[in-house]
């Protein structure tokens, strides 16, 4: 084996189809060793010490290293956790650029960098060696044959409508998927599941994270797991629980597969802290590696963490090593895996500074100006748990945001609390309070009711409480405010009024939300009637808890996936829903972008809008330039029917009930103008014009 100095250009293990260059980043190590293992990683083959440094990146090539080889670092420099150093070359690393992984963790106490239950904590020194139950990185040959057919749908954000899904969770009780691939990346592209998807109207599948993942010791002693995903260790490594080979491979066809049918795929990513957790948790990577680079240590202490997360820990993306891997984390999945975006989970913390929030941080700059993420989108969720980590409508104009506004208000409002409409307006027309601001537009707001944290839609009006005993922690967990109403029964009933209203209301939603300017989000399952049974917080439910159930799919009244696609369908007919633009009132040529009418069809005044507990609200949408006709909403979330007219418009004569969500037949209606007819309680309707 011939070993040479190699490059630092690159980080990682790169094969050039003759050998192999390591290359790793640490400014703060005093030698770094490549260990290679045999096939199964159960045995240490050979230790090299790397021969290079060149700008804090240690390096060396060997020419006889294929893909295939497992490998893994011990970095040696000091260990002194009350000045931020954590290395113990005792621990086998993970390759932070690592491609693929090799083996699942197997939890022991010689995983931690300090001896478990010393007197002095994290302040003593663990001198075994955790190689043998560590996870391992492999060399990979990244080339894959896309084939000419893979174009990406680079779909316009005003036609976006999202679904958001985890791998598993969402095929893994579908009958019509073939069992080998249930659970799967092939089964999120198999032809059953492309089909639904058509059905719906979705052009993005959003998928729960899928980089390489370690579940809690806490929860695989409970016999849980770390279901949902948010616990990083691999931001490079498509997380192989998920396939059955090779999970690049199969990633990148699922991909291809999907783009093929016209749907875009993004990934939900986590790059705000790893796997490691607090200064307790265990050394699998980026603490031994460079603990005082990688991570927000206080000023004052740095044996402990900044934690903006509320996972112990926080990345340092201030760094600029750091940040060079988080970009090159996203790069590689653009270039190599052709992903469509990305929803950055607990975005703020990824733009701190050492100010906090910073609308020009180094993150946020590098995104901006980077050639090859700027066509991909980029959604943040604009929170996290440290001193004004609240940032909703902070971000630049290239990001779009979860609006947990639109959430909070629509909840609130379908389930019965009044007083509402000013700020349903609001919503219900991109919330324009939140992201009319540094030239963005309402595609900005990314509205969703119900998402993978938090009830499901079937939930949201069957339980008034969290039922999370199955998690393990006393029902603890989870959010105390989920401004549900279980429509007067907790869970589960076969009262047949009850669970027709639950019905209408989750109609309800789903006609809000896909009328709604903004970009519209649904949550995997929703349109079958799925349940968690009331758990909140199914991160740990890697179960039937936690999979989509399809007993729905089919049932009359529980599966509302022709009702959802007839709403997508509306959006693409009338421009009005996906406006590109801000709208704006009466204009001098007495044309509008929107009009707020009384049931009487008469302008709103400030008192209408001040109502005593009113649930009511109706607008016209205008005319579009492109010959799209005025449409009408009307919202009455109201337990009693309401009566209202019709508007006058100009040429328009007429108008035809394009939607009713009390009406499963969705029966077709022509009113003259300034007729008087009436909304049903608790309905959505929308009317089209007609010359």
């Amino acid at each position: 084996m011939r070993l040479s100095a190699g490059s630092s250009a690159r980080l990682g293990a790169t094969w050039d189809g003759r050998g192999t260059n390591f290359a790793l980043f640490s400014a703060n190590a005093e030698k770094v060793e490549l260990c290679l293992f045999d096939n199964q990683g159960r045995r240490e083959l050979e230790r090299i010490e790397l021969p290079e440094r060149t700008e804090d990146v240690w390096h060396g090539y060997l020419n006889d290293i294929t893909p295939g080889q497992l490998y893994g670092y011990r970095v040696h420099g000091p260990y002194s956790p009350e000045h931020g150093h954590r290395f113990n070359p005792n621990k086998l690393l993970l390759d932070p650029y690592a491609r693929r992984l090799a083996g699942r963790l197997i939890w022991s106490d010689a995983h931690f960098g300090f001896r478990i239950g010393s007197s002095r904590e994290d302040l003593s020194f663990d001198r075994r060696d955790n190689a043998r139950g560590m996870v391992k990185a492999v060399v990979i040959d990244e080339t894959f044959n896309w084939g000419r057919r893979e174009m990406r749908p680079s779909i316009p954000w005003e036609d976006t409508v999202i679904y958001e899904a985890h791998v598993k969770g969402l095929t893994q009780k579908r009958g019509d998927v073939p069992p080998n691939l249930r659970g799967t990346y092939g089964g999120l592209a198999s032809p059953a599941m492309i089909k639904h998807l058509k059905r719906l109207g979705v052009t993005t599948i959003e998928l729960l994270p899928i980089h390489g993942l370690v579940d809690d010791r806490n929860l695989v002693e409970k016999k849980l797991a770390n279901y949902w995903g948010y616990n990083t260790i691999a931001f490079f490594a498509p997380e192989a629980r998920y396939a059955q080979d090779n999970p690049l491979d199969a990633f990148r066809t699922t991909v291809a597969r999907l783009h093929d049918a016209g749907i875009e795929v993004m990934l939900d990513v986590v790059y705000n802290h790893t796997a490691e957790g607090n200064h307790l948790g265990p050394t699998l990577s980026f603490r031994g590696i460079d603990n005082a680079s990688y991570y927000w240590l206080k000023p004052d202490n740095p044996r402990y963490y900044d934690d903006f997360t509320g996972c112990g820990s926080s990345v340092n993306l201030t760094h600029p090593r750091v940040l060079q891997m988080v970009m090159d984390s996203l790069r590689y999945w653009v270039e190599v895996c052709h992903i469509d975006g990305f929803r950055f989970d607990l975005a703020t913390t990824l733009a701190r500074g050492p100010n906090g929030f910073d609308r020009h941080s180094s993150f946020l700059t590098a995104v901006r100006q980077d050639p090859v993420l700027a066509t991909a989108k980029l959604v943040a969720e604009p929170w996290d748990i440290g001193l004004g980590g609240y940032q909703v409508g902070g971000f630049p104009s290239q990001w779009s945001e979860w609006n947990d506004r639109y959430r909070s208000t629509m909840r609130r409002y379908w389930s019965g609390e009044g007083s509402l409409i000013g700020d349903v307006s609001g919503r219900m027309t991109g919330s324009s309070d939140l992201f009319n601001h540094d030239g963005r537009t309402p595609r900005a707001s990314i509205n969703h009711v119900t998402v993978h944290d938090g009830f499901t839609l079937q939930d949201l009006f069957s339980y008034n409480e969290k039922h999370n005993e199955a998690n393990g922690e006393d029902n603890r967990d989870g959010s105390n405010d989920n401004l549900s109403n279980n429509c007067g029964h907790e869970g589960p009933t076969d009262d047949p009024a009850i669970t027709a209203l639950r019905r209408q209301l989750r109609r309800n939603q789903l006609a809000c939300l896909l009328l709604a300017q903004g970009t519209p989000l649904i949550l995997a399952g929703d349109e079958v009637g799925n349940s968690q049974g009331g758990n909140n917080n199914a991160y740990c439910q890697d179960n039937e808890v936690g999979w989509v159930d399809w007993q729905g799919l089919g049932r009359p009244g529980d599966d509302l996936t022709d009702f959802i696609g007839l709403l997508t369908g509306l959006r693409r007919k009338f421009g009005q829903i996906r406006a590109r633009r801000w709208l704006d009132g009466r204009r001098a040529d007495g044309s509008f972008g929107v009009l707020w009418l009384t049931p009487s069809a008469a302008e709103m005044t400030e008192q209408d809008w001040n109502f005593p507990e009113g649930r009511f609200l109706a607008y016209v949408l205008g005319p579009t330039q492109e010959g799209q006709p005025p449409l009408f909403i009307v919202l009455n979330a109201a337990p009693e029917e309401i009566a209202f007219r019709l508007p006058i418009l100009s040429e328009y004569k007429t108008w035809q009930l394009l939607l009713n969500s009390a009406d499963a037949r969705q029966t077709v209606v022509k009113l003259p103008a300034a007729s008087d007819t009436k909304a049903p309680a608790r309905t959505v309707l929308a009317f089209a014009g007609l010359t």
